[in-house]
């Protein structure tokens, strides 16, 4: 693996077993041209740090943000997992010089391609578990992704319009909004649909969006500015 010591040193890991390490930096590409071939892509190491980090994160967030409603919480966990924050972590860790990638993926900018840069850093979760347990794999997504990026998470969490209506009409009526799609314009590629929001059988709100989610968003919005709610 190219400069595996320096990794090692930078993020301050003692790996046990660097056939873990090298496996976390390993795309599919690189097997084909590979000569070693007893090497294996990084692929099963992502699917594990991936549920690491969801379960991480969740718990995270439950302890950071005690008056959040689920909404609230599915959100800022969605934020931090999402791959342009996972990229943004492994390029600030300098993750992307360590991938082992096929000539092609070379030429094609691979190393701050953000899918593989993410990739990684779920990959290296995944080892880190392996290789010295929960409890390290738990401090590295701590100190390189949830401090650092929970600020970021929290201010997208204020766009879930849904949740913040959810929780208000709930807390007046004691029933739950519901949202209806009132129309559908333009060809499928280019679509955009207007949402309707209803408490007790009477609109609340209205709003438009390229996704039907996007609609209910800004149907969530409109209601809580028409009824005052903060």
């Amino acid at each position: 693996m190219r400069n595996s010591g320096k990794i090692v040193q930078k993020l301050n890991l003692n790996f046990n077993d660097s056939k873990l390490l090298n496996q976390a930096f390993t795309h599919r590409s690189y097997l084909n041209e590979a000569k070693n071939k007893k090497l294996t892509s990084n692929e099963r190491l992502e699917f594990l740090g991936d549920s690491i980090l969801s379960f991480v994160s969740a718990n995270f967030f439950y302890g950071q943000f005690k008056s959040a409603t689920e909404g609230t919480l599915t959100t800022l966990r969605a934020q931090i997992v999402q791959t342009k924050t996972l990229a943004a972590a492994a390029t600030a860790l300098g993750l992307g010089d360590y991938l082992l990638l096929s000539k092609g993926e070379e030429l094609s900018d691979g190393r701050e391609n953000e899918t593989l840069l993410a990739n990684a850093f779920e990959a290296l979760i995944g080892a880190i578990f392996l290789d010295q347990g929960i409890e390290a794999a738990e401090k590295f997504i701590n100190y390189h992704l949830l401090q650092k990026y929970q600020r970021f998470a929290a201010l997208e969490a204020v766009k879930d319009y849904k949740s913040a209506l959810q929780k208000a009409i709930q807390d007046r009526m004691h029933i739950s909004p519901t949202y209806k799609t009132v129309s559908e314009l333009g060809q499928d590629h280019a679509k955009i649909f207007k949402v309707a929001v209803y408490a007790n059988s009477q609109q609340i709100g209205t709003g438009t969006g390229k996704s039907k989610q996007q609609a209910e968003q800004q149907a969530a919005k409109d209601a809580l500015e028409r009824n005052g709610i903060k």
